[in-house]
C-alpha cells in the first residue's frame, strides 16, 4: 500500500466512524418509534417496514465496507486497498440514502446526514478513491489478477481444503454442470459418490459420529471455503448439497435421542441416505409458525396429512425432515411444531408416488424453475401418511420442539448461503475478465473501455467484501453468536451476486443471453439466492432490523 493509499485508508476509516454514529442515531430513533413501554410492539414494527427494511440494508452495507476497511494495513496490497475503498465510497452513498428514509420516518433532524454529504472529507475521499481514474485503475488490477480477490489468509487445513475442493469443482463438477442445467437433470451419480469420498455430507457432524467435524466445537469456517468451492463450478448441482444434511444433523444434535443420533447421523455423514427438509407450505412461506401439515397420533406413531412445497432435492433424498404441526390447537403457533423424518425410496425422476404397505401415499413433482436446476424443488402431498414414533425428533419429549430445532440449522444455512453467493460472484467475475480480453468492439477489446475498467472493480470490490464478512462472520458463529450477523451477511452477498452475474452478463453482450454460455447459468442460479434460507424481506424485517433495535434498547447482547 503506497503512501496515497494509506491516507485514503485513513480517511475512510475516519468516515465510517462518521456514519456509524449517524447510523446509531437513526438506529435508535427507529426503535424508538416502534416501541410501547420500553418494548418493540409487532404492529408498530409492522408499521415501519419500508424503514426497518432500509435500516438492514443500511447496517449490511456499513458493516461490509468497515470490515473491508479496518482489514487494511501498511502490508495489505495494492488491490486489496483498492477494492475495500472502492467499496467503502459506494457504501458510504448508499448508507446516506437509506438512513435518509430512517430519520424521516422516525422523526430524526436529517440535518446531521447533510453535513456529512458536504463533509469535507468525504468529500475529498469521494474524489480520490471514488473517482473514475480509481475504478479503472482498480478495474485493470482485477482483470489482470483474473478475478483472485478477497485472498485471506488460511491455517493448513483450511488452506487444503480451499485447494482440494477448487481442484474438483473444476475437474469433476464444471465439466458436468452445463449439461445437467440445459438437460434439467437430477444431480447424477457421477457427482455424488465422489463428493460421499470427499466426505462432503459430514462437514457438519462430529467425528464421534462418522463425520468430519470436530467433536468439541463448530467449524463454520470449513463450511464456507467449501460450498464456495463447488458453488463456483455450479450451484445447484454441487455448491447446495450440503446445506440440507448440515440444518437436518443440527437438528439431530440438538434435540435428537441418543439412539436416533447414533443412527441417523453416521448415515447422514456418509450421504447414504441423502437429505431433504420440508419446511415451506402452499399457503405459508417465511411464516414457520403458521405452518399447518397436520400430524395425527395413531397407534405407534402419527399420520400425515396436507401438502408441502419447494423442498429441494425430495425426488432423490431418501429422508425427509418435515416441519409438522403435531398440536391442533393453531394459536400454540410454532410451539404446536415437530419434527418427523419421513423415510422413502430415492427417485431419479421429475415426480414419484411412494405407496406404504398400509396405505399411505406420498407424491411428489418437481417444480419447473429457470434456474437451480441439477437438485430440483418438489411439490409434495402427504396422504394418510404413517411415520413410526422413533422417528420424531427428540421422541415424547422433541413433540413442540420442532421449531427450535430447525433454526438450531439456519444461522449454518444462511452462513452457507453466502458462501454459494460468493462462489457464484468469483465464476461470474472471472468469465467477464476472460470474455472481455477477448471480444473486440470498436476497433479494441472491450477490456480496455473505462466503463468495462469501472464495472469490474465494482464487480471486484463486492467479491472481495462479501468474502471478507463471510469470513468475519463465521468466526463470529463458531463462538456461539452471529445469527444477526449471518442473516446480514447473506443478505448482501445474495444481492451482490444478482448484481455481480447481472453485469457479467451485460459485458457478454447477446452472447450472455444465449444458453450455451456459462454465465447466463450463473445470472438464473444467483437470482433464487436471496430467495430461499429465508428471503431477504423476511430477513432484513425479522432478524437483522429488528435485532439491531434489540442491541440498541438495551434488550439484547451485543455480538460478541
Amino acid at each position: 500500500m503506497d503512501d496515497m493509499m494509506q491516507q485514503q485508508a485513513v480517511a475512510a476509516r475516519q468516515v465510517l466512524m462518521g456514519l456509524r454514529a449517524l447510523f446509531d442515531t437513526g438506529l435508535l430513533g427507529l426503535a424508538r418509534a416502534c416501541c410501547t413501554d420500553g418494548k418493540l410492539d409487532n404492529r408498530k414494527l409492522d408499521k415501519q417496514q419500508v424503514a426497518s427494511f432500509e435500516l438492514a440494508w443500511a447496517g449490511a452495507d456499513l458493516l461490509a465496507a468497515e470490515t473491508g476497511v479496518q482489514a487494511l494495513t501498511p502490508a495489505s496490497s495494492a488491490l486489496q486497498t483498492q477494492l475495500a475503498l472502492v467499496f467503502a465510497v459506494d457504501a458510504v452513498g448508499s448508507v446516506l440514502d437509506k438512513l435518509e428514509t430512517v430519520y424521516l420516518e422516525a422523526g430524526v433532524d436529517i440535518a446531521s446526514l447533510h453535513a456529512l454529504r458536504i463533509d469535507g472529507a468525504w468529500q475529498q475521499l469521494r474524489a480520490s478513491a471514488g473517482s473514475a481514474r480509481s475504478l479503472q485503475a482498480a478495474g485493470c488490477a482485477v482483470a489482470q489478477a483474473d478475478g483472485e480477490v478477497g485472498a485471506l489468509v488460511l491455517d493448513e487445513p483450511h488452506a487444503l481444503a480451499q485447494d482440494a475442493f477448487r481442484r474438483f469443482a473444476a475437474e469433476v463438477v464444471a465439466p458436468q454442470a452445463e449439461h445437467i442445467h440445459r438437460q434439467d437433470l437430477t444431480v447424477p451419480e457421477s457427482l455424488l459418490q465422489p463428493m460421499r469420498e470427499m466426505g462432503v455430507f459430514g462437514l457438519a457432524i462430529p467425528e464421534q459420529y462418522g463425520g468430519s467435524g470436530p467433536d468439541d466445537r463448530d467449524d463454520t469456517l470449513l463450511m464456507v471455503v467449501v460450498t464456495e468451492a463447488l458453488s463456483e463450478a455450479s450451484l445447484a448441482a454441487a455448491g447446495s448439497l450440503i446445506t440440507r444434511p448440515e440444518i437436518l444433523s443440527r437438528a439431530l444434535m440438538t434435540g435428537g435421542t441418543s439412539e436416533q443420533k447414533t443412527r441417523w447421523l453416521p448415515k447422514l455423514a456418509a450421504g447414504e441416505p441423502l437429505c431433504a427438509i420440508a419446511i415451506t407450505e402452499p399457503d405459508y412461506g417465511s411464516d414457520v409458525a403458521a405452518l399447518g401439515l397436520k400430524g395425527t397420533r395413531v397407534p405407534g406413531g402419527w399420520k400425515l396429512d396436507g401438502a408441502k412445497t419447494w423442498c429441494t432435492f425430495a425426488g432423490k433424498a431418501g429422508v425427509l425432515m418435515v416441519v409438522t404441526r403435531t398440536d391442533p390447537d393453531r394459536a400454540l403457533g410454532h410451539k404446536g411444531l415437530s419434527l418427523l423424518l419421513v423415510e422413502k425410496p430415492s427417485y431419479d425422476t421429475h415426480e414419484f408416488t411412494y405407496e406404504q404397505a398400509g396405505g399411505g401415499k406420498l407424491t411428489g413433482r418437481a417444480i419447473p424453475t429457470i434456474g437451480y436446476r441439477g437438485m430440483h424443488s418438489f411439490d409434495l402431498s402427504f396422504d394418510d401418511f404413517f411415520v413410526p414414533d422413533a422417528n420424531v425428533i427428540g421422541g415424547e419429549a422433541g413433540l413442540g420442539k420442532g421449531f427450535y430445532f430447525t433454526m438450531a440449522g439456519m444461522v449454518g444455512g444462511r452462513m452457507q448461503t453466502a458462501a454459494r453467493a460468493c462462489g457464484v460472484m468469483r465464476a461470474a467475475l472471472r468469465a467477464a475478465i476472460r470474455y472481455t480480453a477477448d471480444r473486440k468492439v470498436f476497433g479494441a477489446p472491450l477490456a480496455e473501455f473505462a466503463l468495462t475498467q469501472a464495472k469490474l472493480a465494482r464487480m471486484g470490490a463486492r467479491l472481495e467484501t462479501c468474502r471478507r464478512l463471510a469470513y468475519a462472520v463465521a468466526k463470529v458463529v463458531d463462538g456461539g453468536n452471529g445469527r444477526m450477523e449471518a442473516s446480514l451477511v447473506k443478505l448482501l452477498a445474495c444481492r451482490s451476486a444478482e448484481l455481480v452475474t447481472r453485469e457479467a452478463l451485460q459485458l457478454h453482450g447477446g452472447m450472455g443471453y444465449a444458453e450455451e454460455t456459462a454465465v447466463s447459468r450463473y445470472f438464473v442460479d444467483a437470482r433464487v439466492l436471496s430467495i430461499f434460507e429465508g428471503a431477504e424481506e423476511t430477513l432484513a424485517l425479522k432478524v437483522v432490523a429488528r435485532s439491531l433495535m434489540e442491541r440498541s434498547l438495551g434488550l439484547a447482547p451485543a455480538a460478541a
